[in-house]
């Protein structure tokens, strides 16, 4: 039986996560807690384990007596978000000059060739995951496991934020950045690589919009349910 509720929980939890990411539950949506029992066949205890959950990852808000809304960050909370960002990863680079081996630069290339591919031949939220993967080998290649779990928590609210607010057709991070990047890692010119990352994390920025698309779809649509 517990089993059987935590794999619904899960089920709740990945089907509310596919919605904000593919931009079907815009920000603001209600998430009633009746409503989702009804479309899961669940009771309300699995439904309100799987919306703690989802608050904890900051996909969404929990309201005193109001109930659950997918989250809306503000234009403050999201520039604190990239500029928690962009520390991190200028701290990070110098790392992997220290420590990445020609083997690690070697496999980077192999993975930024999977991202190219990617931007052509699959949907735009896979391209994204690739985009952040790239970001993240970078923090476990600095080989301080601390820098690289907050890069990773960073990252996901990032990769939220921007599967949110940026317009359909966009590319979540522009893969020739992501070379240069490693051109100079590899060359060894640290302040340089740090510059153009800077610069690539503030376009990817830029780029979101803090507008509130309306939409007809039932929950079950937006859920991918139907």
């Amino acid at each position: 039986m517990k089993k059987h509720s935590d794999d619904t929980e899960t089920r709740i939890y990945q089907a509310v996560v596919s919605g904000v990411m593919g931009q079907r539950l815009r920000p603001g949506t209600k998430l009633p807690e009746a409503a989702l029992c009804e479309l899961f066949g669940v009771g309300r205890s699995i439904v309100q384990k799987a919306l703690h959950r989802l608050a904890h990852d900051h996909v969404v808000e929990l309201r005193p007596n109001r109930g659950a809304i997918v989250a809306m960050p503000t234009r403050e909370e999201i520039g604190k978000l990239f500029e928690a960002r962009r520390a991190l990863e200028a701290s990070i680079l110098p790392l992997v000059t220290q420590w990445a081996t020609p083997a690690d630069y070697a496999l980077l290339r192999r993975q930024l060739r999977d991202e190219h591919r990617a931007m052509h031949d699959v949907p735009q939220t896979e391209w994204a995951r690739l985009a952040s993967d790239f970001h993240l080998k970078l923090g476990e290649l600095s080989r301080n496991p601390l820098l690289a779990r907050y890069l990773m928590e960073v990252i996901s609210r990032c990769s939220l934020v921007v599967a949110i607010f940026q317009p359909p057709g966009n590319a979540h991070c522009e893969h020739d950045e992501h070379v240069r990047v490693v051109d100079y890692l590899e060359q060894g010119k640290i302040a340089q690589a740090v510059v153009e990352m800077d610069h690539h994390l503030r376009e990817l920025e830029s780029h979101i919009q803090l507008v509130e698309d309306q939409t007809e779809l039932s929950l079950a649509d937006m859920l991918g349910m139907t």
